[in-house]
């Protein structure tokens, strides 16, 4: 059986779940002994006080109005039949009173109505002889003296202990919740500050996330400092080799030269991608608007068919701005290779970020754009190769900046250009 409906109305939240399981026992157990008690305990208590008035008023109307009055305490006059009542006058929330005017009519042969007013009075109308007599006694009589204090004081406890227990509940749940954002925050590039708390199994949660987040940052910073060794053994012999070539004759070296400049072009690309977010700083507050616009600018400087489009929203974001002006250059220098022109847009609203770029050239079919992401893959005839000499980091590396941001780069057709689309989607 399938519950997928009743998960849209469901609180999504830790703390509203968390309440949820702790308020509706409570509730479902109060309704029930409510229903319960009121069925089987005033009601039936109501049903024989009313029952025994009914007898005694049977017994008193057969004698002297002077007995009635004094002995049984029971106010009676004749009224009119103007004086009938149109129903019972009952308050929606007096259910004793229902059980008090079936009994009486029940138990009574010459009933003809009855009102309930209030918890003082009650008022039945018997028809004898010819005659219309109001019979006035107390409440108290028919059914039990405020039989709501039970349920007001069961109501008022159980929401008490439902907030205490709640309390308690949420001091068991900080601990999770400040374990949850630190590892958003590490997952998004940034490192917030986090103590262990909580439960032991919390405890031991925390523990095990330090740990890796301690490994992952060793493991980064032993990459660091490897690719700064293999950038310079890897520079001296192309440059040994650039020395050697240009001793020989020009017609020789140049297009010998041409592919030493080639194999320097491509391990820069290489050390770019592997190199990651590691030298890109930390986050900061960022003007995406500004930063586009400057990115935008520098490009139209080179030379480059790139226009901005649009820029939507305000505000600032917690960015790595060299790495996100990395991402954004590789992606306008994809659009203008294989294409003629480029549009560039920013929409920032106060739930995410979207940095878009646009070209106008063949596009990437939709079965083939999540392998366009993978590094070191080159895509034909999508993307044509003559066209340019990158090894297929361009997009790996806008990928792999977004990801460092907690985001995600989304490849599809643009709607106005008719190439490719390519959206850095940021989460605030």
């Amino acid at each position: 059986m399938s519950f997928e409906w009743l998960k849209r109305y469901l609180p999504r939240g830790l703390y509203g779940r968390a309440f949820l399981i702790l308020v509706l026992p409570v509730v479902t157990l109060q309704l029930v002994v409510s229903v319960v008690f009121i069925q089987r305990h005033f009601e039936e208590v109501t049903r024989q006080m009313t029952g025994e008035v009914a007898q005694a008023m049977n017994v008193a109307l057969a004698r002297d109005n002077a007995f009635r009055e004094v002995m049984l305490d029971f106010d009676v006059r004749p009224v009119t039949e103007a004086a009938l009542p149109t129903g019972t006058d009952r308050r929606w929330f007096d259910f004793s009173a229902i059980v008090v005017h079936r009994t009486l009519s029940e138990e009574l042969p010459n009933f003809v109505a009855a009102r309930l007013p209030d918890d003082q009075d009650v008022f039945v109308y018997l028809r004898r002889d010819d005659a219309l007599l109001e019979v006035r006694f107390d409440r108290d009589r028919a059914s039990a003296s405020n039989p709501h204090q039970l349920l007001v004081y069961m109501i008022f406890f159980g929401a008490l202990m439902t907030a205490i227990a709640y309390l308690y509940l949420r001091n068991q749940l900080r601990p999770i919740t400040r374990l949850a954002d630190a590892a958003q925050a590490f997952g998004r590039g940034r490192h917030a500050p986090y103590a262990p708390s909580g439960a032991i199994e919390v405890r031991n949660a925390g523990h095990a996330f330090l740990d890796m987040r301690a490994r992952i940052e060793r493991q980064i910073e032993q990459r660091t400092m490897m690719l700064s060794g293999v950038s310079h053994d890897l520079r001296t012999p192309i440059t040994r080799l650039k020395l050697g070539l240009s001793m020989l004759d020009d017609a020789d070296q140049a297009p010998l030269l041409a592919d030493v400049a080639e194999m320097e072009r491509l391990i820069d690309a290489f050390l770019d991608f592997a190199r990651g977010n590691a030298e890109a700083g930390a986050p900061e507050p960022t003007d995406p608007v500004a930063l586009v616009t400057r990115v935008v600018e520098d490009a139209q400087r080179a030379g480059r068919a790139v226009t901005m489009r649009e820029a939507e929203g305000a505000g600032e974001v917690m960015l790595r701005p060299v790495a996100i002006r990395r991402a954004l250059e590789n992606l306008i220098g994809n659009a203008v290779r294989y294409g003629t022109h480029c549009e560039v847009s920013v929409s920032l609203t106060k739930n995410a970020l979207r940095l878009r770029v646009e070209d106008d050239g063949p596009g990437i079919d939709a079965e083939s754009r999540d392998d366009a992401i993978r590094p070191f893959v080159r895509l034909d005839p999508a993307r044509n190769q003559n066209r340019g000499s990158g090894v297929g980091l361009g997009l790996a590396i806008a990928a792999d900046i977004a990801r460092g941001h907690g985001g995600v780069l989304r490849l599809g057709d643009s709607e106005t250009l008719g190439g490719l689309r390519a959206d850095i989607v940021i989460a605030r």
